[in-house]
């Protein structure tokens, strides 16, 4: 694969586009150059001031994008929040062209969503499953819709689960509090590994339904994005945060560029879809898009399967539109 730039996306004049947690960090840059190609692109945001401010931001750098960008309120911590959400976005467009699943948690305190998941899988995965399967009926009134997952390099440390059960029924009930705070590290490495199963389970089943939609994921290396200083390990350890900050800022990529293998799996016309992007350079930390590597567990589709029927029994959202 040749160096690739966003200076090489296509003209994306006519397409929506909705990128998670595009107030801050990579899904910022994502769609700042999503706008920048021409695309009505849609900041879905938990904090609508933070969005707004986000909104101000793209315009005040693509003054051309100012009627382009829009913000969606919608909390993944809340599936009532990525239902109303869902019908807000069918009141403003007929189709969605690109969504860019990128939001996330990692290492949060030891709290819940509002429907009683374990944080990380339930924002991470959870959230986004529910959030793409509402969104199913436009993106499928797409001429081609692409969906982008963004997963991790930590997915490689999952360790293999054959039961995703404990973090997809109400986790307390499963741990006790000192296993539930030594869990919370492991669980956003499992939401990452969950990201990648689900990414290419969904586009098994659209490939059998038919429908021209693609499912890719990506991961944006070791980007330095600040995500690790918000985490509750972090804010309890300040000399650990500040110099794991300077090893980031020092090693890592920017976030724009971490925005990259995002950007390349959003709208590279010869990607199919199941693949997986990140960086090229030395153990996929920083450089340009490539092919990334995957865990075996996160290619098998027995533990896809169960998933997915796991995940549908936690949100209600069933992809009835992929099994017509």
């Amino acid at each position: 694969m040749p160096h690739w730039t966003p200076e090489e996306m296509p003209d994306l004049t006519g397409r929506v586009a909705m990128v998670t947690g595009a107030s801050s960090g990579i899904g910022f840059q994502t769609a700042l150059e999503l706008a920048r190609h021409g695309a009505r692109t849609l900041l879905a945001v938990r904090d609508p001031e933070k969005g707004e401010s986000a909104r101000e931001r793209i315009a005040a750098v693509i003054p051309s994008a100012r009627g382009l960008v829009e913000v969606v309120h919608v909390d993944l911590a809340s599936l009532d929040s990525i239902e109303d959400a869902a019908a807000d976005l069918a009141d403003r467009t007929a189709a969605v062209d690109i969504l860019v699943n990128n939001a996330g948690v990692m290492v949060p305190d030891g709290s819940t969503t509002a429907d009683g998941f374990e944080l990380q899988f339930g924002t991470n995965h959870l959230g986004h499953f529910a959030l793409t399967g509402r969104l199913l009926p436009l993106l499928l009134a797409a001429e081609s819709a692409r969906i982008v997952t963004v997963s991790s390099l930590t997915h490689r440390r999952a360790r293999p689960i054959w039961d995703f059960e404990p973090a997809t029924a109400n986790a307390k009930e499963f741990y006790t509090e000192a296993e539930w705070h030594r869990h919370r590290v492991s669980a956003y490495g499992r939401s990452k590994l969950a990201n990648l199963l689900f990414t290419r389970e969904l586009d098994r089943k659209a490939k059998r339904a038919r429908v021209s939609l693609a499912s890719v994921a990506a991961h944006p290396g070791y980007a330095a994005t600040g995500l690790f200083v918000k985490t509750s390990f972090s804010r309890h350890h300040r000399v650990v945060s500040g110099l794991s900050n300077l090893v980031t800022r020092a090693t890592g990529q920017s976030a724009a560029t971490g925005a990259w293998p995002s950007l390349y799996a959003a709208t590279h016309v010869d990607l199919f879809g199941g693949e997986y992007i990140g960086p090229r350079g030395p153990g996929e930390m920083r450089g340009a898009p490539a092919p990334a590597a995957m865990s075996l567990i996160a290619q098998d589709e027995s533990v896809a399967a169960i998933l997915w029927d796991q995940s549908v029994a936690a949100t209600g959202v069933g992809y009835e539109e992929l099994s017509r």
